[in-house]
């Protein structure tokens, strides 16, 4: 099953598919007031029954669907994560010994089928694809072994990144990893069951139909448990708090020529056990 967040009458509302459809709805809002609610209020189970004994009547495709979280107090981002994409740097690297993180703002992300935007101030607009977790259970200093009963479940990301100005500073990438509305988050979350095995994903991101990044959890230099851990050490975190778990080799910079995103392309970034967050690109209306 899944959860998504639309939009309604100018309103975010919150939503559940049941296992049994894949293609319609359950209106969760008189219950539920936001997936973020549900985690902080450790109301998921409740959530889950809701969906999968209410009345299904929203049809999916006709629903304008935002990120499934869009309040998370800290977006995390975990970069040079798979040790191909390690590799791409050319300049003799070792593998690092602890990850590199930044973070993003929720201004920066848009939903399922939203368009994604190309600022005015750079067209070196480019595509990441990257597995999700949301956390469900608040923790500091968490053991790795204690990983997953922190997650509440799985999305995907197209972590957005406008590639001449995270150089515009020596030591930071902030500016190119936040403009509005660059990057995509979504198309739903999937909680995490025990039956998903997280060193065990496959991460996918098409360009036109175009297969550019292909790979798989197993490559990470540091798995999904280990960064829970790591990041818990110097943050506490929350329920609804956003890890993107880093993106494999095949960024459109690493191309030659570079393949950066124009108006009018489509990526689709696809974790079979979540599903495929699609979006076109348009140029910033200003």
């Amino acid at each position: 099953m899944k959860f998504v967040t639309f939009l309604s009458g100018g309103q975010e509302r919150l939503g559940g598919i049941p296992s049994a459809s894949g293609k319609n709805v359950v209106d969760l809002t008189p219950s539920f007031k936001s997936l973020h609610d549900v985690l902080s209020h450790g109301q998921l189970n409740d959530a889950i029954a809701a969906t999968e004994n209410g009345e299904a009547a929203l049809a999916l495709e006709t629903l304008e669907l935002l990120p499934p979280i869009t309040t998370a107090e800290k977006y995390f981002c975990i970069g040079v994560n798979y040790a191909n994409r390690n590799a791409e740097y050319k300049d003799g690297s070792e593998a690092p010994k602890n990850p590199s993180v930044f973070m993003r703002s929720r201004e920066s992300f848009v939903g399922h089928g939203q368009f994604i935007e190309r600022p005015p101030e750079s067209h070196q607009l480019d595509y990441e694809g990257e597995i999700v977790v949301i956390i469900g259970k608040e923790g500091r200093r968490i053991k790795r072994e204690n990983a997953r009963d922190h997650i509440a479940g799985l999305c995907v990301m197209n972590e957005g990144t406008l590639r001449d100005w995270v150089r515009h500073a020596k030591f930071n990438v902030t500016q190119g990893k936040n403009f509005e509305r660059s990057g995509a988050l979504g198309p739903w979350m999937v909680p995490l069951t025990d039956d998903i095995d997280l060193t065990d994903l496959t991460i996918q991101t098409r360009v036109n139909g175009e297969l550019r990044q292909d790979d798989h959890t197993s490559n990470m230099m540091f798995p999904i448990e280990f960064q829970i851990e790591y990041l818990s050490k110097f943050a506490r975190l929350k329920p609804g708090d956003v890890i993107a778990t880093g993106t494999p080799n095949g960024a459109g910079a690493r191309f030659d020529p570079p393949k950066y995103l124009v108006p009018g392309d489509v990526v689709e970034v696809t974790c079979p056990v979540v599903g495929s967050l699609r979006n076109e690109v348009r140029d910033e209306i200003t």
